[in-house]
């Protein structure tokens, strides 16, 4: 393993909890955490990792305490999955300039993709997404990135860089972003010109209310993610006081169901919660929420632990259709009951039951279109 430690600082428990202690069954208790030596993370599933880096924001993080802040309220929740290894390395130092914070970022999370980790990336400003997206361009990995925020940081115009991130890491070469989902955007915040340059380039955007309407539609989206970034502005105010954004959003509940999708997605190797700021919190509930989440992404990630191989047919129902003269196959996982489609390259895509019902009226599923559209 790469040396770490020049990059990590380690957590103090005894200030999370007063000195107080644990108890057996609280996640605090059934994790690994660095508090003097680095942990041996060989066969741990989910690694945390806090970012205290807010620079690329208008508001600083004043004491940088967001990640621990987050670990208050986490270690304190009850551990259930016993099948799911969990450290806690300590936070990322933060670098006398927003660019050396984010060549640690990119350091420290690129070797534990190389050791084919789970990353929980907690704290920061949501520009700490291009940091998380150079991890990868330093592996020369290919992905697909998903966003999860009430605004589109696409604003090019914008000197705030939590503002405009996105405009590199999705037309800078070469570029390794296969392709990119927006969920949860709030319309009167996003110029149309910016939907449509968007839709242009084969990327799909869900509205707030649109995703709302259909959560179950957002597991496909999550399955097939390997880069994820939560903005908690993603959540309406009443729910997160600390989401100082709109008064609309996602829902706590929703919000966790995100999480939980995003859990179950065997794809799914990093994932970033960003925007947190303790002095904009009331009653430490927006920490509690991040800290909600994070439990049901543990819970996903048990889940996905059930699911079979794509390849080991004997495990999914096999359905054969035909849509506009086209044949498909969809498969049905007999264990978890999720589905998939197969392109006209033979390959499968994650995709809804809606998808195999609008095929078997003989219309193209909009997932399958979106997709074929992007490998021609």
């Amino acid at each position: 393993m790469y040396d770490l430690h020049d990059f990590l600082e380690p957590v103090v428990v005894a200030e999370l909890n007063g000195d107080n202690g644990y108890n057996d069954g609280q996640l605090a208790k059934n994790m690994a955490i660095y508090e003097t030596e680095l942990p041996d993370i060989t066969t741990v599933d989910i690694v945390l990792v806090g970012i205290a880096e807010t620079r690329g924001n208008r508001i600083a993080d004043v004491l940088g305490s967001a990640p621990d802040c987050i670990r208050k309220q986490l270690y304190q929740l009850h551990y259930w999955h016993k099948d799911i290894n969990i450290a806690d390395i300590g936070n990322i130092k933060t670098g006398a300039s927003l660019a050396d914070s984010y060549a640690a970022v990119k350091t420290v999370l690129a070797e534990l993709l190389r050791m084919n980790k789970t990353v929980v990336l907690l704290g920061g400003s949501h520009d700490i997404t291009l940091a998380q997206y150079y991890a990868y361009k330093e592996l020369q990995r290919v992905v697909e990135a998903t966003g999860i925020d009430a605004m589109i940081d696409l604003r090019g115009e914008s000197p705030v860089r939590s503002e405009n991130f996105l405009m590199e890491m999705l037309t800078s070469e070469p570029n390794l972003v296969r392709h990119y989902n927006h969920i949860g955007f709030q319309s009167y915040y996003v110029h149309p010109r910016m939907l449509e340059t968007m839709d242009k380039l084969r990327f799909d955007c869900h509205r707030v209310g649109v995703a709302k309407e259909n959560m179950e539609e957002m597991e496909p989206v999550l399955r097939n993610t390997h880069l994820l970034s939560f903005d908690i502005s993603a959540i309406k105010y009443s729910d997160s006081p600390a989401s100082q954004l709109s008064p609309n959003g996602f829902s706590g509940e929703e919000a966790c169901m995100l999480a939980r999708y995003a859990g179950m997605s065997t794809n799914i190797n990093s994932f970033g919660i960003y925007g947190y700021l303790p002095q904009l919190d009331v009653n430490d509930l927006s920490a509690r929420q991040v800290a909600q989440m994070l439990w049901y992404f543990i819970d996903g990630k048990s889940r996905s632990k059930q699911e079979a191989p794509i390849d080991d047919r004997n495990s999914f129902n096999e359905y054969h259709s035909t849509f506009t003269e086209v044949e498909t196959v969809f498969l049905q996982s007999k264990k978890t009951g999720r589905w998939w489609i197969q392109l006209p390259n033979k390959k499968f895509i994650a995709c809804s039951y809606n998808d195999y019902v609008t095929a078997s009226q003989n219309e193209i599923p909009e997932r399958w279109l979106r997709a074929q559209e992007r490998n021609i």
